[in-house]
């Protein structure tokens, strides 16, 4: 196995970084919406820090994960079975990082503007609570968490449809 990408198939390093995403992200989304519904107190907090430390892990992943992208081609999309497909597998790469982009960002703000202060793993930040931003950011947060749980959804839907109507394993290149 190629430890980078090749014009056919992905390397060791890009399949790390896409199963590492999808194993925190598998994590992380029902964590989020376990504590919507959670009452306030130790048990609350606990699982409120394990959700911000991987809410700020997969932020940094996307961003390693994006300079990598930048520096590594993306291998090819074999002939498409219609036109747009190209188009539309990569509209929706783009909108998976740029959702979860939204919503780490949109995360922090809400507990920044809630007056709490947020641990970056390199540095601590604190600013002036403003709780009508912190309400925004929240619903920023909510959008954005249901915007990803429907391009994840059409992620796999490809997958899927490839492998049964167009008789194409899209799976075997990122395994």
């Amino acid at each position: 196995m190629r430890l980078t990408n090749s014009l056919t198939e992905y390397g060791f390093i890009s399949k790390v970084f896409h199963w590492l995403s999808a194993a925190v992200l598998i994590i992380q989304i029902p964590l989020g919406f376990y504590l919507v519904d959670m009452d306030f107190g130790d048990k609350r907090l606990t699982v409120e820090s394990i959700h911000v430390t991987l809410g700020l892990s997969i932020f940094y992943l996307i961003l390693f994960r994006l300079l990598y992208k930048t520096l590594n081609p993306t291998p090819r999309l074999q002939n498409s079975l219609f036109p747009g497909q190209k188009i539309i597998a990569k509209l929706n790469h783009i909108f998976l990082y740029v959702s979860i982009l939204v919503i780490t960002i949109s995360g922090a703000l809400k507990k920044l503007f809630n007056g709490e202060e947020l641990d970056m793993f390199f540095f601590n930040i604190e600013i002036k609570d403003n709780f009508e931003l912190a309400e925004i950011f929240y619903e920023i947060h909510i959008v954005g968490n249901y915007t990803l749980i429907a391009l994840i959804s059409l992620h796999i839907f490809a997958v899927i449809i490839h492998k049964i109507l167009f008789k194409e394993n899209l799976l075997k290149r990122i395994l």
